[in-house]
């Protein structure tokens, strides 16, 4: 707001927070104040959210993830959306004792503000102790938290709180030149066999696990180990 002054200037003063009258606090443009997530923040009636269908060879029934969102300061130039809430059901009840403890701790971290993205990490690392299992195109997941922790990313990543590493130039060149050369290789080997049925998005049997995004991508050319997923390299 413009205030136009008719007189002339004479003097000035810094006017303090508690020297403000009412009548000048008026006049003073209001900004709304920014809304951080804390656990103090009220549940609104309704919230948005996504459900999550996992799958795995552990048991004979999916697991359903079901994540909640708050969006903050709506409206505003300031709007985010965070994850509020998170709750896992299944047909299979061998695990409903700490998957509940777990979706209670969750929520907690969730409303309690912050950085919460370390959760990720933490499912990641626990390891189940009678093996784990690569899930649908080739990524190792070592237990079933861990796929809870796989989910979560993905879902921080759909609501903008986490943004995607894509590779660069430099490593999609790379990649692109290795499975050139693996695809030339594996056609030159098997011309004599009918082709089979090429699959998008699938990577060699032969190929090992990538130590960056889990991914059994990994294959040796030029006597380099070279990931046909992400670009990692042995070589650098």
């Amino acid at each position: 707001m413009t205030i136009k002054i008719d007189k002339k200037i004479v003097g000035y003063a810094v006017i303090k927070p508690e020297e403000e009258t009412p009548a000048l606090v008026e006049m003073l443009p209001r900004q709304p104040a920014v809304v951080q997530m804390h656990e103090k923040v009220e549940r609104p009636e309704m919230l948005p959210g996504c459900t999550y269908k996992v799958k795995t060879p552990l048991s004979d029934h999916a697991l359903y993830i079901t994540i909640n969102d708050i969006v903050l300061n709506q409206g505003t130039p300031h709007e985010v959306r965070r994850p509020f809430e998170i709750f896992i059901n299944s047909k299979n009840m061998d695990h409903f004792q700490w998957i509940v403890a777990l979706t209670r701790i969750i929520s907690a971290v969730f409303r309690k503000g912050g950085d919460s993205v370390f959760l990720i990490e933490e499912l990641r690392s626990v390891f189940d102790p009678r093996g784990g299992y690569f899930k649908k195109g080739g990524k190792y997941m070592p237990s079933l938290v861990a796929e809870i922790g796989d989910v979560i990313e993905a879902h921080m990543r759909t609501i903008g709180m986490l943004k995607d590493e894509l590779p660069d130039d430099h490593q999609r060149t790379l990649m692109a030149e290795k499975r050139a050369q693996y695809e030339a290789h594996i056609r030159a080997m098997e011309a004599a066999r009918p082709k089979e049925t090429e699959q998008p998005h699938t990577f060699p049997e032969t190929a090992s696990l990538c130590p960056k995004c889990q991914t059994k991508a990994m294959i040796l050319m030029d006597n380099c180990l070279t990931c046909l997923n992400c670009g990692y390299s042995k070589c650098g």
